[in-house]
């Protein structure tokens, strides 16, 4: 029998890792990859906990999603948590400015370079 978790889910719940304890090389690492950065870009540009996973248009698999998102939780980037049935997001936008300051702003800042 599977695991219930508070408010019913069948999986456990999301492990955050704080962004004071993330080397600069984890956190440009998780921003390298570009499903990871338009994750980011996309939760940027949204209220917070208004994202579920599902809601993200990206080419990939749910498998290869949920990876990106545990990378995006251990870089200190991501914070999510259930609702229901759903898994919603939020950029730890100040906690990860107040690590690495600067570096979201010129991650997220689009140019013709990619």
């Amino acid at each position: 029998m599977a695991h219930q978790t508070a408010g019913g889910s069948h999986r456990a719940a999301p492990v955050h890792t704080d962004p004071d304890e993330v080397s600069l090389l984890t956190a440009l690492s998780a921003l390298a990859d570009p499903v990871r950065l338009q994750l980011i870009r996309e939760l940027a540009g949204s209220a917070e906990w208004t994202r579920s996973c599902g809601s993200f248009d990206v080419p990939v698999g749910k498998a290869a999603l949920s990876h990106h998102f545990s990378a995006l939780r251990s870089a200190g980037l991501v914070e999510q948590r259930d609702e229901g049935p759903k898994r919603v997001n939020r950029l730890r936008r100040a906690e990860f400015d107040a690590r690495f300051p600067g570096l979201l702003d010129l991650v997220l800042r689009v140019d013709d370079r990619g």
